[in-house]
Order: structure tokens, then C-alpha cells, then sequence
């Protein structure tokens, strides 16, 4: 016998990521589609975490974090986006450890929607963020971004802003197009923001990967901007620890306040050994932070340089360890299917682009653009051996 059961998610089903990596280890592929580093945890912090678990420190921390990891965390910040010393944020009232940087970005929403309101998002957008709108009884307003520069009309943001209009979701460095909000944007933002009585959730979880010199523009370093926004980041993408699934929200006190309604009873806490290890990790080692942009530049220039000869043209990337391939000059399959024939004839996973789109734009969508994301967080073998299949193409 079975029985109807009325989903509240009706038209989702795995994610794109979840497909290709799957499709990826069926056929034996070489996966640059899901984004995942290759390479190890650093040791130190892999052997913080073994003290931290040997000491019997395994029990429920406070729901918003450890003390001291607040505190590591809010120096980061500081060191990083805050110039004024006159300007400090009180970490232990406006950052909450969560349960991966996706948790942030669901209880954030959870915190900022209400039924019937909207939410803009540009495309192509992090499919995290419409099922937690969509959850919240709101909807997506959908902007699209287009190559190769993938860059947000500002006058076209304006102009669908509505008195229904609640919040902008921003997400720089830029999953899945590595590119960054210049401080023009910011601006931009900003003035809107404030002029319309928004509400910002800004996903930086790629914040310490940004190439050639590039600065990344957080929320936190416009007071203004961050008094109506909630920050996210993810210790996951700058530790190579994704599987812990440590994020963290900053925003703040009377947003901060507000979250942690909803985080308590989302997970209440996250994984206490990790959060004692990552604290002594940014002490004694804040060097691997300020390291971590030339090193995943150096595997993107590894990564351009030996996909020169091939037919693929290469966009530019900017940040995040994604780099974006036009194929137009392989073949005339849509980038899903595309992706699909590279992953089992010719053994190379990717994603495809089109699902970080909005569904009712795809035939047209389809018809001008193909273009694939390649990881490129893996070890300079792999990606020099993807690259010597490619070039065959």
C-alpha cells in the first residue's frame, strides 16, 4: 500500500553535486565537480582535534560556541575587514558557531523571511538558498549574471525591488563563477539597502581565496551594510576540513539575538571537539590563512596553463577554487548533458552550470550559453592528468 504525502519541496530532488560526484566514482572519473579538496586537514590541527577528543572534551559546548573560539574568531575578523580601532565587535554577542556554513545560510533565512515576502538572488546562485526562501514561505526573485564577466546590474536590481521586496543574498567570492564584488558594488549595495529598508545575508565562505592581488569585500567592513546583514563563513573551505562541517554567522547583536532562536533548535551545537581544535589552530598558526590565497592560485594558474592547448576557453577566476570552462568549440550538447558524456566516456566529472539558474530559463538558457565548473582544489597530478584528457578533445 502506499500513501500520498504532500512535499513541501515538491520539484527538488538530489542536488547537481550529489549526481555528478556519484556518476563520478561509478564511472571511475577523475572528480572536479563537487568542491572538495583533494589534499589533507593540515596536521597540526588534525592532531589538535585527537588531543582535543583524547582529553574528553566531547560533550555539549554552549550553543553559540566556546568562549574562546568566539574570541579567535572575532580577532579574525578584526584583522581582516575592521581598519578602525575604534569599531570592535563583541564576538560572544555577534558570532555563532553553526553546523556548516549551509546551516548558517538556512537559519538566516529561517530568521529573516516571512510568508509572502522576496528575496533576490543572482544567478547562477548556490542552490542552498531558494529551498531555505521557498521553506520560509517566501519567494525568489531571480537576476541573472552572464559571461564572461558574470557582473550584477545594479539598475536592474532596482527595478525589481518591491514593497514586498525583504532581503538581497550576495555570495563573494563567487560560487560557481569565481568572480568578486568590487568596492563599487558594495556601494551599490549599500545605497539600496538602506534606501529600501532591506536586509543583507552575505555567503563569503570562499573568503581567504581571492587571486592576482584581488581584495575580497566583505559586509563587515561597511558598518552601515553589516547593521542590516548576516555574514557567513566556513572554517570547512579554509581548513580543507569540509567534512566537519564547522561555519560560522556573524551579524549584528539584535540579529545575532534573533538566529539563535532558530540555531538552538536547529542543532544546538556543533561538534565540540572541532571547535576546540580550529581555536588553537588560529593561534598558533594564522600564517595558513594568510597563505591560502597564493596557494590555490598557484593550482588555478597549474590548471590554465596545461588547458591552454585544448579547445576549451578558460574564464577568468578571480577567487573560490572553481574555474569555468566554455565549450562551445567541443560540442553542441547542453551543458547537462555535456557534463554527463564527460563523466562517463570520457572521465572527467564537472557541473554544469545550468542549475545554479532558475527552472523556467533554462531552454533559453540552453540555447546561448555552455559553460562547466572545474574544481580545482585537488593535487597538482590530478589536475594535470584531467587536463592531458581534455586537451585530447
Amino acid at each position: 500500500m502506499t500513501t500520498s504525502f504532500d512535499s513541501k519541496l515538491p520539484h527538488l530532488g538530489a542536488s547537481i553535486f550529489t549526481e555528478m560526484s556519484l556518476m563520478a566514482s561509478q564511472h571511475q572519473a577523475i572528480n572536479l565537480s563537487q568542491g572538495f579538496p583533494e589534499f589533507d586537514t593540515p596536521a597540526y590541527l588534525k592532531n589538535a582535534i585527537n588531543e582535543a577528543i583524547s582529553e574528553g572534551k566531547n560533550q555539549y559546548c554552549p550553543s553559540s560556541g566556546l568562549p574562546e573560539f568566539l574570541q579567535q574568531i572575532g580577532e579574525l575578523v578584526q584583522r581582516c575587514y575592521i581598519k578602525d580601532e575604534a569599531r570592535r565587535l563583541d564576538p560572544l554577542k555577534t558570532i555563532t558557531v553553526t553546523s556548516g556554513a549551509t546551516e548558517a545560510l538556512m537559519v538566516a533565512i529561517q530568521t529573516l523571511v516571512r510568508p509572502g515576502d522576496e528575496v533576490i538572488v543572482f544567478d547562477p546562485a548556490y542552490d542552498a538558498y531558494e529551498p531555505g526562501v521557498e521553506l520560509a514561505g517566501g519567494r525568489c526573485r531571480h537576476i541573472a549574471m552572464n559571461a564572461p564577466d558574470y557582473a550584477i546590474d545594479w539598475g536592474q536590481v532596482t527595478a525589481v525591488i518591491n514593497d514586498k521586496t525583504r532581503a538581497i543574498v550576495i555570495n563573494s567570492p563567487h560560487n560557481p563563477t569565481g568572480t568578486l564584488l568590487s568596492s563599487a558594488d558594495m556601494k551599490a549595495l549599500q545605497r539600496l539597502v538602506l534606501a529600501h529598508d532591506l536586509y543583507v545575508i552575505s555567503d563569503e565562505v570562499y573568503e581567504h581565496m581571492t587571486f592576482d592581488g584581488e581584495r575580497h569585500e566583505s559586509v563587515l567592513a561597511y558598518p552601515e551594510l553589516f547593521e542590516r546583514a548576516f555574514v557567513v563563513a566556513s572554517f570547512g573551505k579554509t581548513f580543507h576540513c569540509t567534512g566537519w562541517k564547522m561555519g560560522y554567522c556573524v551579524a549584528p547583536e539584535g540579529l545575532t539575538d534573533e538566529f539563535r532562536k532558530i540555531h538552538q533548535y536547529a542543532t544546538f551545537c556543533t561538534f565540540t571537539p572541532a571547535q576546540f581544535a580550529i581555536t588553537e589552530m588560529l593561534k598558533a598558526h594564522p600564517q595558513h590563512i594568510d597563505e591560502l590565497s597564493d596557494f590555490y592560485q598557484q593550482k588555478r594558474d597549474v590548471l590554465v596553463a596545461a588547458l591552454k592547448p585544448s579547445r576549451f576557453e578558460v574564464l577568468p577566476s578571480k577567487g573560490t577554487y572553481f574555474l569555468l570552462l566554455d565549450y562551445s568549440a567541443v560540442s553542441d550538447m547542453n551543458d547537462v548533458e555535456f557534463s554527463h558524456w564527460l563523466t562517463k566516456e570520457v572521465g572527467v566529472a564537472v557541473i554544469p552550470l545550468s542549475p545554479f539558474y532558475q527552472a523556467d530559463v533554462l531552454d533559453e538558457y540552453h540555447q546561448k550559453h555552455k559553460v562547466v565548473r572545474l574544481c580545482f582544489a585537488k593535487n597538482d597530478e590530478t589536475l594535470l592528468q584531467a587536463a592531458e584528457i581534455l586537451c585530447q578533445l
